[in-house]
């Protein structure tokens, strides 16, 4: 089926986003990345494409959302443990995110998240194992 995934999210000002996202450990692949935007590298095959505003809008025909006034999508992306998330959310924090709610424990599944420079919003999970049996 499918072999990558690329996630394009439109920014306010691209170099701020790089460097909002450089400051947790992510880095850029040159090849895919310019003034226009720039290839983030998730893990193996996923990438966030961070767009300037206007270029993203050549995409589509469609108004960008605001992510600071709505939600057009939620990223969720799997970490190694709960200790990743809470690293991941304490490094977004302190480059500039706000984090708008408290991590989430289900016992098999442990969430917590940040909105970035833009607002969009980024989940971080872990999951122990299989979700309870109702």
């Amino acid at each position: 089926m499918h072999k990558q995934i690329f996630v394009n999210l439109p920014c306010k000002q691209l170099p701020a986003s790089k460097a909002f996202f450089e400051a947790l450990g992510y880095t850029f692949n040159p090849q895919f990345t310019n003034d226009q935007g720039a290839c983030m590298v998730l893990g193996e095959n996923l990438y966030a494409m961070l767009l300037a505003e206007d270029f993203a809008s050549s995409f589509t025909a469609k108004p960008l959302v605001d992510a600071k006034a709505g939600t057009e999508v939620l990223v969720c992306l799997s970490c190694e443990s709960r200790e990743e998330v809470d690293s991941l959310v304490a490094k977004a924090r302190a480059a500039g995110a706000s984090v708008p709610r408290e991590p989430q424990d289900h016992g098999f599944m442990y969430i917590h998240g940040y909105e970035d420079l833009d607002g969009h919003i980024w989940e971080l999970a872990w999951m122990s194992g299989e979700p309870p049996q109702e």
